[in-house]
Order: C-alpha cells, then structure tokens, then sequence
C-alpha cells in the first residue's frame, strides 16, 4: 500500500472546494472542442496516460557559479529526496518515476526499490556523473573523463557507468544518461578530433555492457562547465554517437542546451524522422541552460516540440517511445512547487498538441497558406486546457490544484522542523 505523504481526506476537501466549478469548465470546454470534432474525453485518457519522470536532484535548492542560497527543509539524501517526490506524483498524479544521478543517490540499492515501492514510485533512466570529483576518487575530472587523455582516468569513468547499470537493473530502470563535461577552455587545449575517438571509445563498453532491454541516452551540451570546445556540444555529434554505438543509442534532447534561437522543434523533428530520438529534459531558458522551470519563457516552444511528438504518434512512427524528465534548478521557488509547475504545463503542452486538427494543417501546408497553417497551431495553442488537465488528476486521485494543495498542507513547514538546515554554499553549484 502506498505511504501518502500528504493525507488524502486533505487533498479530498481541497478538490471539494473546486470540484463544482471544473465541472462547468470541464463541460464547457468539452462543448467547444466538440465544434471542432474533437472529443475531450479521448484527450483527457490520453492525458491522463503521459507521465514524466522527476529528478532526485530537482527537489533540492539549486545554485550558480557564484552561491547557493539553501531553501527550507531541503532533503537531507536520496530517501528524503524521494518522499518529497512522492509528494510531486501524489498531487500531480504525473511523475511516477524518479531518476537518480550516481553517485549523489548511491545507497543500498535494495533499500532504494523498497522505498520506492512503498512509496509507490519506480526508477527512470539512471544519470551518471563524471563531470565532478566524489570523495575518495583515485583519478580526477578535471580534464576530462570519457575523453581524458590518461587511459586510467577513461577507465575509471567507465567504469563508473557501467556500476550505474548495475545499480538500475537492481531497482528496475532501463536506461541510462550520459552527459559529461569533458572541453577545453583555450584553443589548442584538446585535440578535438582525438578527444572524440576517445569519447567514442570509452562510450562503447558502456554500451556493450547494456542489457538487452535498456537504452543508452546521450546528451549534448553547448557549453559549460568547458567554455571553448565541449566534446559533445549539438545535435549533430550526438546523431554521430547514437548512429556510431548501435540501435540501443540515441539521443536525448534537453530544452535548454542549445544557441539561442535554435529551432530545437525541428531537431526532434529530425532526430524522429532517422529513428535516434530517446527522449527530453524537460526545462526553459533565457540565456544559455537549463535553470528555468518548463514554460517558464517559452511555452510556445514547448508546444511546437510536443506538436512534433503528437505528429509521429499520429503518423504511427514505428518503435516511438520517447522518455520524458524534468531538468531544471530551483534556485528561488520551492522545488516541490516548480515541480509540480513543471509537470502541469509539459502535460498542457500535450493537451494542446492532441487538438491540433492535424488534416487542416496538412491540406495548408500542401497548399502552401503560410498563414493559415500557423493559424491551425495557434488555435490549438491558445485553447485553455486547464480543465483536461484538473479532471485528469481529479480522476486519478490527485489535486485539481496541486499548488494550493501543497501549501494548506503544510508538508514544507513539517519537513522543515525534521530536517537540518542546510548551510549557504558558495560557488560552483549549477
């Protein structure tokens, strides 16, 4: 049985407060899509069946380069990580699964799945990390890890990778990210072409070590913490890692690794078309990463990358089961909020894209009327869909209003008189 966190009578009296004016707002909406031949029980099943992942990390207070100011009852490690988690998928009834990073979360894997189970949570794709040192590690990161120069320090982070599988197949992940910080800071530093021979090297005995039923997620990155040259730093390279490891690689997206103005919907467009997406880190940008909650800025963006996820899913695209995960930094909201922020409007922007009428669109885009295929999408994008995504969790046990639900609940108050407070961190956190 699962542990609630928070107690249900609770969460039932928030929704009583609201159910009589969803109700209304539900059977409106339904009435208005019902115009455009779209049936909103059919969008609401399918909302209710898209989940995402959350990350053990996100629920702690993030930071900069510069300092880290700690929020109240931050968790103290990966079990407290996990109840603030299970909190997110109580409410939101959306996040499921938790990923874990490696080695921030290494405990007994044992105790991890039975906490997870009581819980009522599961494990996504397992994140290792050879961009930082851990206490006690024989070789550092510093200048690199999968394309270090030194053949130990490649093997060490091998290595690494290879105890993360262990370690998920044990607590019934089937995947695993990897994302390093490997780069140069001055030209000249790194043979670029040397360093990815390296890079490729090291990353195919972790793929030869993967079971059969497990994916390999590679994730670009265009800069930082390298700022001249990052060995995996777009799109492209990482097609050439996925296409050069074999059918088990593929690449994964993250919304807030790339140039500005990049047109990030049509590299998932591309990535669909040649069979080599594996799935997103869902965030927001203004500058250059990942430290927004998603739609925090651009939420029509989002909308036009889930416009391409619905299309393949409409095309029937052969083998498409992309992973989702939320990847961002809370630096100066709670997490468990922006979480739950988070996961809301990822399931919006599905929402939305599910009552694009797609033969409109296509019959414009063969007539070439620029203006009305754009206006095809905006009228999806513009619709509120609120209610499909209030009734889908009311449906699934969850809040209408999840944030609402969170603060009368006082959950962060309570945790907070349990756990430690945390000391300010400089520098160095990202």
């Amino acid at each position: 049985m699962t542990e609630f966190r928070i107690a249900t009578d609770l969460v039932a009296a928030e929704n009583d407060k609201r159910a009589a004016a969803l109700k209304s707002e539900y059977e409106a909406l339904g009435a208005a899509l019902a115009r455009r031949d779209v049936d909103i029980e059919a969008v609401t099943k399918k909302v209710s069946e898209f989940f995402v992942a959350v990350p053990s990390w996100g629920v702690g207070t993030g930071g900069t380069r510069f300092a880290r100011f700690p929020g109240t009852g931050e968790p103290r490690g990966i079990f407290d990580k996990l109840d603030d988690c299970a909190v997110i998928h109580q409410l939101t009834q959306a996040t499921p699964t938790v990923s874990l990073h490696i080695p921030w979360d290494k405990v007994d894997a044992k105790e991890l799945k039975a906490k997870g189970d009581a819980l009522g949570l599961g494990f996504d794709a397992m994140n290792s990390n050879t961009f930082s040192d851990a206490p006690g590690q024989a070789r550092s990161y510093k200048y690199g890890s999968l394309s270090h120069v030194d053949a130990a320090t490649r093997a060490q982070a091998v290595e690494h990778n290879l105890e993360c599988i262990e370690i998920g197949k044990a607590i019934g992940s089937k995947a695993l990210t990897v994302w390093i910080g490997d780069g140069s800071n001055f030209p000249g530093q790194s043979n670029f072409t040397k360093a990815f021979e390296r890079y490729l090297a090291a990353m195919a005995e972790i793929y030869k070590a993967l079971p059969d039923d497990w994916r390999l997620f590679s994730e670009h990155k265009m800069y930082e913490p390298a700022f001249y040259s990052t060995v995996v730093q777009d799109w492209g390279t990482n097609y050439l890692i996925a296409q050069t490891l074999g059918p088990k690689a593929l690449c994964l997206v993250d919304l807030g690794h790339h140039a500005p103005n990049t047109n990030i919907e049509m590299i998932v467009a591309r990535l669909i078309q040649f069979g080599k997406l594996g799935g997103f880190h869902f965030n927001d940008s203004k500058y250059g990463d990942d430290d927004l909650d998603a739609g925090a800025i651009e939420p029509y963006r989002l909308f036009l990358v889930f416009n391409e996820l619905v299309d393949a899913e409409h095309r029937g695209v052969k083998g498409f089961h992309p992973a989702h995960m939320i990847d961002q930094s809370h630096n100066v909201t709670d997490p468990i909020e922006s979480l739950i922020s988070s996961a809301n409007e990822i399931r919006r922007a599905y929402a939305q894209a599910l009552i694009v009428d797609r033969k409109t669109l296509a019959d414009y885009q063969d007539a070439n009327d620029a203006l009305m295929a754009s206006e095809t999408l905006k009228r999806a994008y513009r619709a509120d869909v609120e209610p499909i995504l209030a009734e889908a969790r009311r449906r699934a046990g969850g809040a209408i209003d999840p944030v609402a639900a969170f603060r009368t609940s006082g959950y962060r108050k309570k945790v907070a008189s349990e756990r430690p407070v945390s000391a300010a961190g400089g520098g160095g956190i990202i």
